[in-house]
C-alpha cells in the first residue's frame, strides 16, 4: 500500500504507466481520516491511501517522510487467531481489527513491527476479498500481479524473523534489507505477462518488473 498526498495525480500514473483498470474506491477507509483507490492485479491487489485528516496516521507518516511512500503491507493467511496469539506473544499491539462474515483482519502496530504497518487478513472463502469493491475479478489486469516487497530497516534479520514469525512462515517475496534512515517500504515487485520492463518511482515506491 502507497500513501500518497494527492491520490488523483498517483491514480493517474499508475493507470498510465502500468495499464491498470479502474480502480475500486471504499467509503470505509474514512473511519481511518482516508479515501483510497484499489487496483486489482490479478488476485492481487495494489492500494493507494490519502489523507482527509491532519490526525490520519498516513498524514503522520507522509509529514515524517517529506512526502509519498510506502504504508501498510497486507497478506492473505489462514488463521487469523493463530497470527494473533503469536503478535501478542512477542508484545505486538493490535491497532485494529474487523470480524465479518466474509473476512478476518488485524492491523498490527508499525512501532512494534518496524518497517510498515502490517495488516493480516483471513478471507472467507479464501479467493475473495471484500475490499477489492463488488467485481472486482472483472476490472482485474489479467496479466500482472503483485509479486513481493522490500522492505528496509536498519536490522533487516531481526525485523524480518518477527514478521515472519507472527505470519507463520516466509511468505513468497517479502524481503528486508539494511538502511540506517528505515525508510520502510521501499519496493513493490511486479510480475507482468510481458516481461521485464525499466522500474518506476510512482508515489515515493519503487516499481520493480519480472516475468
Amino acid at each position: 500500500m502507497i500513501a500518497a498526498r494527492d491520490l488523483e495525480a498517483t491514480v493517474a500514473r499508475l493507470r498510465t504507466e502500468l495499464g491498470l483498470g479502474e480502480p475500486f474506491n471504499d467509503p470505509a477507509v474514512g473511519y481511518f481520516g482516508l479515501r483510497n483507490a484499489v487496483f486489482a492485479l490479478g488476485d492481487t491487489f495494489l492500494e493507494v491511501v490519502s489523507p482527509v485528516r491532519s490526525d490520519a496516521a498516513a498524514a503522520r507518516l507522509l509529514g515524517r517522510r517529506g512526502g509519498d511512500c510506502g504504508y501498510m503491507v497486507m497478506v492473505q493467511i489462514d488463521d487469523l487467531g493463530g497470527a494473533r496469539r503469536r503478535a501478542e506473544a512477542l508484545g505486538v499491539r493490535t491497532v485494529f481489527e474487523v470480524s465479518l462474515p466474509d473476512i478476518g483482519e488485524v492491523h498490527l502496530h508499525p512501532a512494534d513491527l518496524r518497517g510498515a504497518i502490517m495488516s493480516l487478513s483471513e478471507p472467507n472463502p479464501a479467493e475473495s476479498w471484500r475490499w477489492g469493491g463488488p467485481d472486482w475479478e472483472q476490472r482485474a489486469v489479467p496479466d500482472m500481479r503483485l509479486a513481493g516487497v522490500t522492505i528496509s530497516v536498519d536490522d533487516p534479520e531481526q525485523v524480518g524473523s518477527r514478521w515472519r514469525e507472527i505470519i507463520g512462515g516466509d511468505p513468497h517475496g517479502l524481503r528486508f534489507t539494511a538502511d540506517l534512515n528505515e525508510p520502510g517500504l521501499v519496493e513493490i515487485a511486479l510480475a507482468a505477462g510481458d516481461g521485464p520492463r525499466a522500474p518506476l518511482e510512482i508515489g515515493g515506491v519503487r516499481l520493480a518488473f519480472s516475468r
